[in-house]
């Protein structure tokens, strides 16, 4: 298994990681019965951590696309290298930070681990080029 697909099924097992704090975080606000319930008006009873906790998992959700694009193409394309190895373990490093840096309000290093994230994976797809 090349380091960019390794990256990739460590990428699956941080978002199950994550999925996991965050509902425990949501049942720890609403209980048992809300978490199986239709959660329909249920932001009103959530506290700012779990907020957080849950826009990070969107944000985590929306950007493991990008980097399955990326790792499918360095793939494909035969380009990985050393860099594109080291850029698909920054992107999950970047990413198993993040989610901490936003549900404690690490301010400005979630920004600053989400640009490194973003960035490393641009790398990956236009070293495909190459």
């Amino acid at each position: 298994m090349t380091p960019e697909l390794a990256a990739l099924a460590a990428t699956a097992f941080l978002h199950f990681a994550i999925v996991q704090w965050s509902q425990r975080a949501l049942e720890k606000d609403i209980g048992r019965e809300g978490n199986v319930g239709t959660r329909e008006g249920m932001d009103d009873s959530l506290s700012d951590a779990t907020k957080r906790l849950r826009r990070a998992l969107a944000n985590h959700t929306e950007n493991i696309g990008l980097f399955i694009i990326a790792v499918v193409l360095v793939e494909f394309t035969d380009s990985t290298s050393l860099f594109t190895g080291i850029c698909a373990w920054l992107f999950v490093a970047a990413r198993a930070l993040y989610v901490p840096a936003y549900r404690f309000a690490w301010v400005p290093w979630r920004s600053v681990l989400y640009l490194l994230g973003l960035l490393s994976t641009f790398a990956m797809i236009i070293a495909s080029f190459f």
